[in-house]
């Protein structure tokens, strides 16, 4: 059977609010969730420019491909930013359940 030890008293309530560690680890995987939407809309933006055929001046090819090559790296580097992010993040949890 139960013990009364694991017992909450009747007045005391569990905090609406999570922990500072867990809530900035989930907004970080929400973060990582989000980044190939991101990535897919930044690549698709070119198909949004006139093209050169049409009367108005159109967005040579080179520097759609530049544009390209830019947001790759740059989704790159995000990502790179987020894995140490996570990685320091588990490292920190780890110290702490040692230190518990």
């Amino acid at each position: 059977m139960n013990s009364g030890e694991d017992r909450k008293p009747l007045g005391v309530r569990p905090s609406p609010f999570l922990e500072r560690q867990s809530y900035r680890r989930r907004r970080l995987m929400d973060a990582a969730r989000l980044l190939p939407i991101l990535g897919a809309a930044l690549v698709a933006i070119p198909l949004l420019w006139p093209s050169q055929g049409s009367s108005e001046d159109g967005v040579p090819l080179s520097s759609a491909i530049l544009y390209i090559f830019t947001c790759w790296a740059l989704l790159i580097v995000i990502s790179l930013i987020f894995g140490f992010a996570a990685r320091r993040m588990v490292v920190s949890d780890d110290a702490e359940a040692e230190s518990d």
